[in-house]
C-alpha cells in the first residue's frame, strides 16, 4: 500500500487581499493601499488579510480567441471578465456554450499546464448547475 500522507493535495486557489487598516479589497494585490497608503510587505503580507477568490460572479464582457498558440488542441477559447459579489473583478477562461453579458457564473480555480513551464492557477468561469 502506498502512503500518500506526505503529499499536500490542496485545491488550487487564487488569493485576493484586504487592507486591514481601511478594509479595501484588492485583486491583484498592490504594494500600497490606494485608500489609506498602508504598505504591504510582499513576504509576510503584514497588515493585509488574504482570502480565496472564487464563487458567484457576473459576466461583464467576453471574447472568443481563434488564433491560439501552438500546442492547443481546440479551435478557439472563450475568455471573460467577471465581477464578484464583493466588487472585485478578474479575468479567465469561460466554459459555457452561449456566453451573454450579465449572466451569472461560478468562478473556480484550476491548475493549468497548457503552456510550457511550471503550471499556474487560473480562473475558469462556468454556469451554475
Amino acid at each position: 500500500m502506498i502512503d500518500f500522507s506526505m503529499y499536500d493535495f490542496k485545491e488550487p486557489e487564487i488569493m485576493a487581499y484586504k487592507c486591514e487598516k481601511c478594509g479595501t479589497l484588492y485583486y491583484p494585490a498592490p504594494m500600497i493601499c490606494g485608500k489609506c497608503h498602508s504598505r504591504r510587505d510582499p513576504v509576510s503580507d503584514a497588515h493585509w488579510e488574504t482570502f480565496s477568490l472564487k464563487g458567484p460572479c457576473t459576466l461583464l464582457t467576453w471574447t472568443r480567441l481563434w488564433n491560439l498558440p501552438e500546442g492547443y488542441n481546440k479551435k478557439y477559447l472563450l475568455f471573460g471578465i467577471v465581477q464578484f459579489d464583493n466588487g472585485l473583478r478578474a479575468s479567465g477562461r469561460l466554459e459555457t456554450d452561449n456566453p451573454v453579458t450579465g449572466m451569472p457564473l461560478v468562478a473556480t480555480v484550476v491548475s493549468s499546464d497548457e503552456r510550457p513551464g511550471k503550471p499556474v492557477n487560473v480562473f475558469v468561469f462556468k454556469e451554475s448547475e
